[in-house]
């Protein structure tokens, strides 16, 4: 196990930061005078993580599927091109919606989605007279579009108007935590965090990880602070600048700690679904670490917090 964790996981590592560094270079090609211009309502510029989006589409993709052998091992009836597309639609929706588009108008465009979607999963289900599992097959639906649409999504809306840079110091600070906890526990783990739920996960573990994120994110926003790497968009006509924003390193350290304890809290939300189940991974798609939904557990649900705690530091 440990042997293919230190095999798959710099290997990871590589692969999520060359594609973070090919979407930020993305941010800076010039539109003027392209035909692609035009394909973008006249704006100078591509939308910020049009390569990040690709790569979440087919993590979702994967994720839906194996939700899909969960499902099924609960016994639910459920179409797997319909789950699939439930993940896709709330992601993609969330990238999607502009920014200045009225707050009435984009919450009635997603409740929109949701209800078609809602009512789409129910006629597929009993299209051919089926009635039983009609409840569980909408409510499975309902499921993706949160788990595997909305809560990654946060991550395309933090990449949308920030630099690549800070979406990857999220997802690094938040498997830090993980990294930290399973190394600490390993090491002085004694009081077990929720036996019954995860027995191999201790509060010895929790704190490491907990101090290892916050350190690893107070050393991000040294090195975002001096080189002026960190920041974030504001629109402009058709154009857009770039604002440089420093963070105070007493708010990133606490932030740290926040988002690495609820890293954790995602991790456990996912041995739940797993546990009631039945089954140890959701997959087996990279040896060591399980399935993809084994590894995104903690990121997904650290999302919605780190997109609010960006917005208080630009605040701040």
């Amino acid at each position: 196990m440990l042997k293919y964790r230190l095999i798959f996981g710099p290997i990871m590592i590589a692969a999520l930061i060359g594609v973070v560094v090919l979407d930020g270079v993305l941010d800076r090609v010039d539109l003027t005078g392209s035909a692609l211009q035009g394909l973008f309502c006249g704006r100078t510029y591509l939308p910020a993580g049009l390569l990040m989006l690709l790569c979440f589409a087919g993590l979702v993709l994967l994720g839906s599927k194996e939700l899909c052998l969960i499902f099924r091992a609960k016994g639910v009836t459920i179409d797997t091109p319909m789950i699939m597309l439930s993940g896709l639609l709330g992601l993609i929706l969330f990238y999607a919606i502009p920014l200045g588009l009225g707050s009435q108008i984009a919450v009635a465009i997603y409740g929109s989605a949701m209800a078609g979607l809602f009512l789409t999963t129910l006629v597929i289900h009993s299209r051919k007279g089926r009635t039983d599992g009609a409840i569980h097959a909408a409510a499975a639906g309902m499921f993706t579009f949160v788990y595997l649409g909305v809560l990654p999504g946060y991550l395309m809306a933090i990449r949308s108007w920030h630099s690549a840079s800070i979406l990857i110091a999220v997802i690094a600070i938040t498997k830090s935590c993980d990294i930290g906890a399973y190394f600490t526990g390993r090491a002085i783990g004694k009081h077990k965090l929720i036996p019954w739920l995860s027995p191999g996960k201790t509060w010895e573990g929790l704190i490491g990880g907990m101090l290892l994120a916050a350190v690893l994110a107070t050393v991000l926003a040294l090195i975002g602070n001096t080189y002026g790497i960190t920041g974030y968009w504001v629109r402009e006509d058709h154009g857009r600048e770039f604002v440089e924003l420093a963070y105070p390193l007493w708010f990133v350290f606490p932030a740290g700690l926040l988002l690495g304890a609820i890293g954790q809290f995602g991790d456990l939300i996912a041995s739940l679904f797993k546990r009631d189940a039945g089954i140890k991974d959701s997959g087996s798609a990279v040896p060591g670490f399980g399935g993809v939904l084994d590894i995104v557990d903690s990121p997904v649900v650290v999302a919605p917090f780190a997109y609010w705690l960006l917005m208080l530091a630009r605040w701040l």
